[in-house]
């Protein structure tokens, strides 16, 4: 009987431990079994785990034949972590308990690394080969389920920790295994989310193998990245390797939700935003569970590297309401959408758990939003900073289970203080008015309202993300309703109470298209009058409201293009350029007559002013035009001495009253563009800045948006060469700006910092810093942004996509080949607002991908294999994420466009045919050509690239 069988036949026989230790002693001596009996011990019972997952009687055994001597832990180690590769044996808990065990054996021996996991007479390349596996059961840690029952990220980096620790020689290497090693550990390294502890140690591994290689390393890694590529096919797919401990692709796709939300494909989108979640489901074909690891991971991720001032774009106030208050729904509707395609209720809540789970063990990025959160408070708050990131999970976790995607059983074991806590504050008192939140809500946003309540509950939903839900709701009611009935004075009241509180603004733009209520204010503000209307100074004033609403919504998330809505386009021109000045004989008719009128009526000596004849006259949106042009007028003539200073002044105090203060933003850009066109020449118009501006009659949000315009024209050194006077001291100016915003800043200072560098320079290079951030925020292990909306703007689409192309270039031969496939692929088929940004993906297929054919066929052999495989590898990931961003939009949104241009199909026909006709004459077209129709996967989807 071999000990094989006698270990067997003992377990399954129910032979205690002690038992079974001393039969194989006696098998030993009696047989004079060979050196090779503890190998033959650990194998079996290894194999015995395979059928018995983390049994604690084998556990026994093993411990027994550990600590007698019978079995060596160096040999127990070495099969154990090679075995660890079958896949019959990756149970969490088996792994975990082996792990332990090496671990325990280890630190009980009281003996060096080298001597106890490893035998002191193993070569630098046996324990190498060790590191490697230790490094694969790395990686099997990271891709199983996350449980509480155990810890085996933890005890698997442990083991790599020990194993890194005997690796002291490296100097009979060959750069070839020198390679081999390195490429592993990088892409560990990147990959994973490691400890500090075993990333300081895997850091130093890799300089070692760097140091060690030299010269050789460049033509190595080109030999190997040419190796791998013929490999691709069978290994990874031309798709990339999608692995399932990836922050980048939710970290985009995340980020572009919050950055965009008022976009078609934004948070503020229902079917939109689930559209895209869908798409980069099915397009990077992780399991329910893993997809919601890595977005919850990612969400907190946004969260902790968010910034604690709330005035900031990626502030932890908004993230903090997306997260917990937006995000929730968001899941939801993604469950129902997937539910209509096979995915039952109880996978995905299966899933949900999963990821919350993996979320509970994240104790460093917990430990991140804790740190913002307390920052948010600041250093005199009296609440309990230290619980501050488990109020967040709280939040979340009692978001989710409002909206009825995880169980209250899951939710009280994750959180057992939910079982004392059920309720927010808002929901406990619209609980004793006997209502639900949303009618509570109601009945306390109303025109009877005092402002100062107004401001306490609108505080109070700003800091429970769970209400925000229902203040969109409750707005939008008011809004659609008000705007139908032309209720003035309804409408009037909440849009005032709306620019009153920009975080308002924040949540409606999460949770609703808010660029339907601007739709809503222009079609009011074009076609109102006063004809009819019994008192139309109030009517106007109302009117006001409306328009300083939308005039802060169109400057606060940067709405410039046109808006359609219900199949009608709304232009947004008739907000957004009021300040413009007119040259008299280039009025119309209308507006001549009303310039003249308004004219004489503010700027003459002899007039009595505004009545109600002349606000029936002139609709208000003929007023908001030519407001701009009136100062101008009046500015010449004081200049020109046609006007006195008395009158000018009295002419000013109309638009410093109810009236017409809703016409000052026009009127002041208006000026400032004056200004910085004629300079000394213009020093009244300074002066009229400075009296509307510093005018306590000022609307506070009339100041908001017209400060940063201000700061950047006085930041000129033509126009600190403005002379003082009493009527003008820039000063004042800058002070006044610097309060407005919340920037504590000495007025007195000549130049603002952030101005020092010429605007156009900046702006220029706004791209390429855009893209290197990305790049340097993805290998920190954040969630990379990238604003490509705003890029486009700074250049054309052809120059953006060719300079990604270059820094994409650099980024991949330093080992970064996912990061920017992922990159790529957002940047190429992440469907955006239409009006604002031109599909990329034709553009670069059509106009970029030849140009850098083309560039590429004249390359060295080397740099040439590597750019080939880089697009080969952005090329087969845009268009398959395309193709599935195209499938969830129509049958998620139900509707048959082409959010991307054109379809990916038609992009794909055109590609192959363009490759194909050049084949002969590039051995690029026909490298990508071959390996794209190699790949069953890319050609299952675009059977075009047959070959």
């Amino acid at each position: 009987m071999s000990l094989a069988e006698l270990t067997r036949n003992s377990f399954q026989c129910g032979v205690s431990p002690q038992q079974w230790l001393g039969l194989c002693k006696l098998l030993v001596q009696q047989h004079h079994v060979g050196i090779d009996f503890s190998t033959a011990i650990s194998n079996t019972i290894l194999e015995l785990y395979r059928l018995y997952p983390a049994d604690p009687t084998l556990r026994e055994y093993l411990q027994l034949a550990l600590s007698d001597g019978l079995l060596s832990n160096a040999v127990f180690v070495s099969t154990f972590i090679r075995a660890a590769r079958d896949p019959e044996l990756q149970n969490g808990s088996t792994l975990d308990m082996l792990c332990r065990l090496v671990l325990s054996t280890h630190y009980t021996s009281g003996s060096s690394p080298a001597g106890s996991i490893i035998p002191l007479a193993d070569s630098q390349v046996s324990v190498l080969s060790k590191v490697q596996d230790a490094l694969a059961l790395l990686r099997i840690a990271h891709s199983l389920p996350p449980s509480n029952f155990h810890q085996l990220i933890v005890s698997a980096s442990e083991l790599a920790i020990l194993l890194l620790s005997c690796v002291t020689d490296m100097s009979q290497l060959t750069a070839a295994q020198a390679m081999i090693y390195l490429g592993d550990a990088n892409d560990v390294l990147q990959s994973l989310r490691l400890s500090q502890e075993l990333r300081q140690v895997l850091e130093g591994f890799v300089l070692s193998l760097s140091l060690l290689m030299g010269d050789d390393a460049k033509a190595v890694r080109d030999a190997q990245m040419l190796h791998a590529m013929q490999l691709t096919m069978g290994k990874n797919d031309v798709h990339g390797v999608n692995g399932e401990t990836d922050t980048v692709t939710c970290g985009l796709l995340l980020q572009s939700l919050v950055a965009c939300r008022t976009c078609d494909f934004g948070a503020g989108s229902d079917l939109e935003a689930v559209a895209v979640m869908t798409g980069t489901l099915r397009w990077t074909s992780w399991a329910p569970n893993v997809f919601c690891t890595q977005l919850l991971v990612a969400a907190l991720t946004c969260v902790a590297q968010s910034s604690a001032k709330d005035d900031h774009e990626s502030s932890f106030s908004l993230w903090r309401a997306f997260v917990v208050g937006r995000l929730p729904r968001l899941l939801f509707a993604l469950e129902k959408s997937l539910e209509a395609h096979g995915t039952t209720e109880a996978d995905w809540r299966a899933a949900m758990h999963a990821a919350l789970l993996s979320l509970s063990q994240r104790f460093d990025l917990l430990a991140q939003c804790d740190a913002v959160a307390r920052q948010g408070k600041g250093p005199d708050s009296s609440q309990d900073n230290n619980t501050s990131y488990r109020s967040l999970i709280r939040e979340f976790i009692q978001q989710l289970l409002a909206v009825g995607i995880i169980e209250y059983t899951f939710a009280v074991s994750m959180d057992p203080m939910m079982v004392n806590d059920p309720r927010t504050r808002l929901q406990s008192e619209a609980f004793d008015h006997g209502c639900s939140i949303e009618t509570y809500l109601d009945s306390k946003l109303t025109l009877d309202s005092d402002p100062e309540d107004t401001s306490l509950l609108l505080e109070k939903i700003h800091q429970e993300p769970g209400s925000h839900y229902y203040l969109a709701a409750v707005v939008q009611k008011r809004f659609t309703s008000h705007s139908t009935s032309l209720d003035l004075e309804h409408l009037s009241h909440l849009t005032r109470t709306l620019y009153h509180h920009d975080f308002a603004l924040d949540i409606l733009s999460l949770h609703l298209k808010i660029s339907n209520l601007i739709c809503n204010a222009l079609e009011i503000i074009s076609e109102y009058d006063c004809e009819t209307v019994g008192d139309p100074q109030t009517a106007v004033s109302h009117l006001g409201d409306i328009v300083l609403f939308a005039e802060m919504v169109l400057a606060k998330f940067r709405i410039s293009s046109p808006i359609i809505k219900d199949g009608k386009m709304y232009r947004t021109e008739l907000l957004r350029c009021t300040s413009r000045v007119y040259q008299l004989d280039e009025l119309i008719l209308e507006h001549k007559s009303a310039f003249a009128t308004w004219y004489k009526a503010i700027f003459d000596s002899n007039s009595e002013g505004i009545d109600d004849a002349l606000l029936r006259t002139t609709k208000p949106q003929i007023l908001l035009q030519i407001s701009a042009t009136l100062f101008s007028q009046a500015a010449l003539a004081r200049h020109e001495s046609r006007l006195d200073n008395d009158t000018l002044q009295t002419g000013m105090s109309y638009f410093l009253g109810p009236l017409l203060r809703w016409t000052l933003v026009g009127v002041i850009h208006a000026m400032l563009f004056e200004i910085g066109q004629r300079a000394l020449i213009a020093p009244l118009h300074l002066a009229i800045v400075q009296t509307i501006l510093c005018s306590p009659h000022c609307p506070i949000v009339v100041r908001r948006l017209c400060s940063p315009s201000c700061l950047r024209l006085l930041s000129s050194r033509r126009i600190q060469a403005f002379p003082q006077s009493p009527v003008l001291d820039i000063s004042v100016i800058r002070a006044t700006c610097f309060q407005t915003l919340g920037v504590n800043k000495d007025p007195s200072c000549k130049a603002l910092e952030d101005h020092q560098i010429s605007p156009a320079t900046r702006w220029m290079d706004f791209p390429k810093q855009e893209i290197h951030e990305a790049l340097a925020l993805a290998r920190r292990h954040k969630a990379p942004r990238i604003d490509v909306t705003r890029c486009l703007s700074a250049t054309s689409p052809s120059s953006f996509l060719n300079l990604l192309w270059s820094e994409l270039s650099v980024a991949s031969s330093l080992g970064e080949m996912e990061t920017c496939r992922r990159l790529a692929t957002f940047v190429l088929a992440m469907p955006r607002q239409l009006s604002s940004a031109p599909p990329l993906l034709p553009i670069f297929m059509y106009n970029v991908l030849p140009y850098l054919i083309t560039t590429i066929d004249q390359q060295q052999a080397t740099e040439k294999g590597m750019n080939t495989q880089l697009l080969v590898t952005i090329i087969s990931s845009a268009l398959t994420a395309a193709l599935h961003i195209e499938w969830a939009v129509q049958t998620v949104c139900e509707e048959q466009r082409f959010v991307l241009g054109q379809p990916s199909a038609a992009i794909a026909r055109r590609l192959a045919a363009d490759l194909r006709a050049q084949k002969h004459g590039s051995s690029t077209s026909a490298t990508i050509l071959q390996r794209l129709g190699s790949s069953p996967a890319f050609v299952t989807n675009f059977p075009v690239f047959v070959m």
